[in-house]
């Protein structure tokens, strides 16, 4: 059985001190990079952009796990490939041809990911769900760190594996907002693979403790 993956959300890190958080991941326990792009549009904040995606990526010495909160993913395909990420997730709410988007994903040699926003329903990914590496459920309304989780989202987790299953699909589940020690485990026997982890790991007194625990939990 494979292990479950802590993926810490650098949006949640010291932004004056990126390049000690950044290699604090690099020698936890924790497995990937975990980055949000936001454009203001798509969601009702801004968070970095191409500069800071490219010197994370400069001193990261893990997957990098991108997750694109924007309008027209497509048009910045190609620049997110040659800045570093190794999984590229759009939103299904912001892609008008999804199929097209994950193809182009694929194309650049990135995995392909998709994000559901809290209110999108797991069955609109029914046929593309074979073409898809990564889904990330949002567990919390996308746009800012620090919202409480969701407690619909062990419904949907459920949901989905049972899709996955059903279709032959290799894909892994990402939960992404207000993961904790308090809801790792269920979410993990639900169906998850892949759990963000930010306020949570980055606002701890002893961040790589914190993600050696959720991990051991995770794993348990």
């Amino acid at each position: 059985m494979s292990s479950k993956l802590i993926a810490p959300s650098v949006l949640a890190a010291d932004f004056a001190n990126l390049q000690r958080d950044i290699e604090m991941i690099n020698q936890s326990d924790a497995d990937w990079f975990h980055i949000d792009i936001m454009d203001g549009v798509f969601v009702p904040n801004i968070s970095f952009g191409m500069p800071v995606l490219k010197a994370i990526s400069k001193h990261a010495k893990k997957t990098i796990d991108v997750h694109l909160m924007i309008v027209e993913p497509d048009r910045y395909i190609k620049t997110f490939a040659e800045l570093g990420s190794n999984i590229l997730t759009v939103h299904y709410e912001a892609c008008t041809h999804l199929h097209r988007t994950l193809q182009a994903i694929k194309a650049e040699g990135m995995q392909a990911g998709v994000a559901l926003n809290p209110h999108t329903n797991v069955n609109v990914l029914e046929d593309t769900i074979n073409d898809i590496d990564l889904v990330c459920l949002m567990s919390v309304n996308p746009g800012f760190g620090g919202q409480s989780f969701i407690e619909n989202t062990y419904n949907k987790v459920t949901q989905l594996k049972a899709l996955i299953e059903r279709k032959g699909a290799s894909t892994k589940i990402e939960i992404d907002g207000g993961v904790t020690n308090k809801n790792a485990k269920q979410l993990v026997d639900a169906g998850a693979d892949v759990l963000v982890a930010g306020s949570y790991v980055f606002k701890s007194s002893d961040q790589p403790k914190t993600i050696k625990d959720l991990r051991i939990l995770a794993n348990s």
